[in-house]
């Protein structure tokens, strides 16, 4: 009854955690170059407990499901897709190098190459500008041409794309990738870009659904063994009382 107690109890807890994990899933099911988030269980002792019987359940993060999600071709200029491994490298707000496959850009007022939600594309040699008036090509290696009326195509800078180990990246609360000693990520010329393309989330939702439905019932399933521990206990009690 014990044990009963402590799984069922931290098993509950981490359910909820994990259902929060899905329903994030299946919120970004349409986010362009989203990432899944993978969860375990696992049971783990009571550190400094005299009893061995007591044992806590823990929601182990796997990490994140680095599977390609499909690409489709949108024929805007600005849009790009990593095609297989990879990621192109941005710099956030506060200079810290971080790294997304979400390849909808944008130029700032001042020509600046932005990610959708404003962070800055790092080229080579720093973030990307591009002068008024041009036009730009992105080529599969990263290179952007700029082409301006009655000027010969410039080469403006080439997007930094890197493919560091999958098992060294975390996920920030903003979404995006870093190192987990948060060093920057030296280029790596194997990667290749896809121009007038996105890149789609691979988050499953019929997957995410049932997977949600599951968690549900497990969460069921641990609130009634916490009600049978408590009913166990209450009829010990009254048996302890007639002796």
């Amino acid at each position: 009854m014990d044990r009963m107690i402590y799984t069922a109890m931290t098993g509950a807890k981490h359910i909820l955690d994990q259902q929060a994990n899905v329903s994030n899933n299946l919120a970004n099911a349409t986010t362009t170059g989203f990432r899944a988030q993978m969860d375990a269980f696992r049971a783990v002792p009571v550190q400094g407990n005299p009893l061995p019987t007591q044992s806590f359940v823990v929601d182990a993060t796997v990490g994140t499901d680095f599977t390609p999600g499909s690409v489709q071709q949108t024929g805007r200029t600005l849009d790009v897709a990593v095609q297989g491994k990879g990621w192109f490298a941005v710099q956030t707000a506060s200079g810290s190098e971080a790294y997304t496959r979400n390849g909808s850009l944008k130029l700032s007022e001042n020509g600046q190459l932005l990610t959708q939600r404003g962070d800055a594309v790092l080229g080579d040699g720093g973030p990307i500008s591009i002068p008024p008036n041009t036009a730009v090509s992105i080529a599969k290696d990263g290179t952007i041409t700029g082409i301006a009326a009655n000027q010969p195509p410039t080469i403006l800078g080439r997007i930094k794309l890197v493919n560091p180990p999958e098992n060294n990246l975390a996920r920030g609360d903003d979404g995006l990738f870093r190192t987990r000693d948060a060093s920057a990520v030296d280029a790596d010329a194997n990667v290749v870009m896809i121009g007038g393309a996105l890149e789609g989330s691979n988050v499953n939702a019929a997957d995410a659904m049932v997977n949600m439905i599951s968690l549900s019932r497990q969460f069921e399933m641990q609130m009634n063994l916490m009600k049978n521990a408590e009913s166990n206990e209450t009829k010990a009690s009254q048996l302890l009382a007639l002796s």
